[in-house]
């Protein structure tokens, strides 16, 4: 299966970013796109020159040509789009939350495993080089990790006027911020660290409890205009401050805010360990800050003769060509699909993260909502066959 033709499923803002990720992919080719909303799959076919559209994601699955399908729709129609992929036999690759429960989540891997297909989640930011690249040195030459933080906090929400489909919880979950970009952060950190969490102590903070939905919305992060037409409760967190603690035992904590003025989208990770220290900021994703103590501390740049044999192949431009957000989406397709294409994803050895992977992380948010209420520690569970 040398020339993948894909389907893609949703097409807001991410199901775009997903379309011109593929594009930039040797050998792949978007042959149909399907959404709730008619005028809108036509409309971004249009646009993309793709020569199908669909007003319903079951015909796209019926559609003989597409092999790999994507689901870009919003979290709530995740699970039945990816069991009805499955039950078609597609090879799968999610947006995340991979479900909106853990126990969907884990209805998914055993649908999966039957199906025997290549199943991925989007945990884009692992696949930057950088992130790679810190993830060899961990394993490597950083020496023994005594702790790791991470923080990821944006603005987008900070005003009672921020209001959007994240905050039904029928659509979007119980969770928000931590299941929205915590779940990037503790992927981030699981990667770089080599480590899964194994437990959490969670201070979840809600700052609006009650928000105003205004007359016109945008697309996510496109803000509200116009009169306030109703005030709506919102039950889920705006932040959160999390403990973790490690399957080694090392320690670690965790940011997250929505709400925090001036941040937009300000992912950043640390490793601290016994030879030196690592950290990697996701605004300048092609930049490595390695922290000495007994010498000067260095910034490595994404170029490939600076990086480890496992990060170099991922450097696709010279030094001082900056790599970003696009590229780590346009790494994670490419090592899905070279994982269809090497079918190396029937035995499991794999760099990207998996439905198994998107269970476990449905475990750990619905973990710090647990410590959040009970004001305890709690233990994610591992992952059987």
């Amino acid at each position: 299966m040398d020339h993948l033709k894909i389907g893609l499923v949703g097409v807001g803002f991410i199901g775009k970013q997903h379309i011109e990720a593929i594009r930039r992919i040797p050998g792949a080719e978007v042959v149909a796109v399907a959404d709730s909303n008619p005028d809108a799959a036509r409309a971004v076919a249009e646009q993309f020159y793709i020569p199908r559209w669909y007003g319903d994601h079951h015909e796209l699955l019926d559609d003989p040509a597409v092999a790999v399908v994507h689901n870009c729709t919003p979290s709530s129609s995740h699970y039945q789009v990816n069991l009805d992929a499955l039950d078609k036999k597609k090879h799968i690759y999610c947006e995340k939350p991979l479900t909106l429960t853990a126990t969907k989540a884990r209805e998914l891997v055993v649908a999966a495993r039957r199906a025997g297909v290549a199943n991925g989640v989007n945990l884009n930011y692992r696949h930057n080089v950088m992130v790679k690249e810190m993830r060899e040195r961990a394993r490597t030459t950083m020496g023994k990790p005594y702790f790791a933080f991470g923080e990821y906090l944006q603005d987008w929400l900070m005003y009672d006027t921020d209001y959007d489909w994240r905050m039904n919880p029928a659509v979007g979950g119980e969770s928000r911020a931590v299941a929205d970009i915590g779940s990037h952060c503790f992927d981030t950190l699981q990667y770089a660290l080599g480590k899964r969490i194994a437990s959490v102590n969670a201070d979840i903070i809600n700052v609006f409890p009650v928000r105003k939905r205004c007359e016109t919305t945008g697309e996510t992060f496109s803000g509200a205009a116009g009169r306030v037409l109703e005030e709506i409760p919102v039950p889920s967190e705006d932040a959160a401050s999390i403990i973790l603690r490690f399957e080694d035992g090392t320690p670690g904590l965790v940011h997250i805010s929505q709400v925090t003025a001036g941040k937009k989208n300000g992912l950043a990770v640390t490793l601290s360990g016994a030879e030196y220290s690592l950290e990697w900021h996701q605004e300048q994703a092609d930049r490595l800050h390695v922290g000495h103590r007994n010498g000067g501390n260095e910034e490595i740049y994404a170029d490939a003769k600076l990086l480890t044999p496992f990060a170099r192949p991922f450097a696709t431009l010279p030094g001082g060509h900056a790599v970003a957000w696009h590229d780590a989406l346009r790494n994670a397709i490419g090592v899905f699909y070279q994982a269809i294409r090497s079918e190396s994803y029937k035995t499991g050895e794999t760099d990207y993260a998996d439905f198994a992977a998107g269970w476990q992380m449905m475990c750990l948010v619905e973990a710090c909502l647990e410590s959040g209420r009970s004001r305890r520690w709690v233990d994610i569970p591992v992952e059987t066959a």
